[in-house]
């Protein structure tokens, strides 16, 4: 994502925009939004067809769609001459076609940072969910199988002196480091760019160049890296096969990166202790396997699922259109701005 220091992209609007919101969001942002302008809701929350995106985009100034929206080349070429701004709700934007929205003079925004906290938190809740194996306990409560306590049953592991292999180092990252630290646990991680010595020391967190080697020596292995060509697949049955056996595999970022077969191969055959999804390939389908895979947590992504972090975003859109139509650089543009 490149940012630009223009701080113009147009002349500013004459009037209200008309904005277009693919999915309900919070009430009070919806009232935000209905106070500043000339704005349509989804008020049943039913996702917009192809067809009903396609209408929308001939008919707004602004879409705000979500990650759920696929907002390819095509419906972008069949966009009306008013659109000018995507302003999207949530930090990524492998759902957009970037390079055809800057083709067309579209201009694309996000809302980084403001789940950050969130996802982090929910990361490291998956992380000690599937080393203490605290939900086959209750799982065994809630079905009337606990015949009380013992020694040797529903054992797990401990957190402190386990090493945590961090694979994407931005943000959510970084606060996952700065969690896991808390309960003792010694930090690696592999990224595209090694980070600065100081912040690596804030982390308590050392590089690992390669990503195999990572792989290959780390306890709990947790993925925060976006869904990019060269992520797709990261962990494949080749690199799922170098995993320690015993080993945990979290993912709280993109369900393309992990190949879903070859991880509930690797916990049928219990290569793995354990793994934990809050994401999938194909959501909201989620493949069958996965959902009869032993030691297997999964969630439905509910990373940024908190009042706090959907208000901001909200707040962030908000903030974006307004920059939008007195012409103004959005703080969040993430693409270069257009001649």
């Amino acid at each position: 994502m490149t940012l630009v220091t223009d701080t113009h992209t147009h002349p500013p609007l004459p009037g209200p925009p008309r904005v277009i919101v693919t999915r309900r969001l919070l009430p009070e942002v919806e009232a935000r939004m209905t106070q500043l302008f000339n704005v349509s809701l989804n008020q049943d929350d039913v996702p917009m067809s192809r067809d009903e995106l396609v209408a929308a985009m001939r008919d707004c100034d602004v879409l705000v769609p979500t990650v759920t929206d696929s907002i390819d080349a095509d419906l972008i070429a069949q966009a009306g001459e008013r659109l000018g701004l995507i302003a999207s709700f949530g930090a990524g934007t492998e759902h957009i076609d970037l390079a055809a929205a800057r083709a067309r003079k579209i201009m694309v925004t996000n809302t980084p940072g403001v789940f950050t906290d969130d996802t982090a938190d929910l990361a490291l809740a998956l992380i000690i969910l599937v080393s203490r194996k605290f939900a086959d306990g209750a799982k065994i409560l809630r079905e009337g199988r606990w015949e009380g306590w013992a020694p040797s049953t529903l054992l797990g592991h401990s957190l402190g002196g386990k090493r945590l292999g961090i694979v994407g180092m931005g943000r959510i990252g970084q606060a996952v480091a700065h969690r896991a630290r808390a309960f003792g646990m010694e930090i690696h991680y592999h990224n595209r760019h090694r980070l600065p010595t100081s912040l690596e020391n804030m982390c308590s967190a050392r590089y690992q160049p390669d990503l195999d080697r990572l792989v290959a020596q780390s306890d709990i292995l947790t993925l925060h890296c976006p869904a990019t060509p060269e992520t797709i697949s990261l962990m494949d049955e080749r690199r799922i096969s170098l995993m320690k056996p015993g080993a945990c595999l979290v993912n709280t970022s993109r369900g393309q990166i992990v190949d879903e077969d070859a991880l509930v191969d690797a916990l049928t055959q219990s290569h793995l202790a354990g793994a934990a999804l809050d994401v999938f390939a194909r959501e909201p389908d989620v493949n069958p396997r996965l959902l009869a895979a032993p030691n297997l947590i999964v969630m439905p992504h509910l990373g940024s699922a908190t009042v706090e972090g959907r208000s901001a975003a909200g707040e962030r859109i908000i903030a974006n259109i307004r920059f939008w139509v007195d012409g103004h650089r959005p703080p969040d543009q993430v693409l270069p701005d257009l001649p």
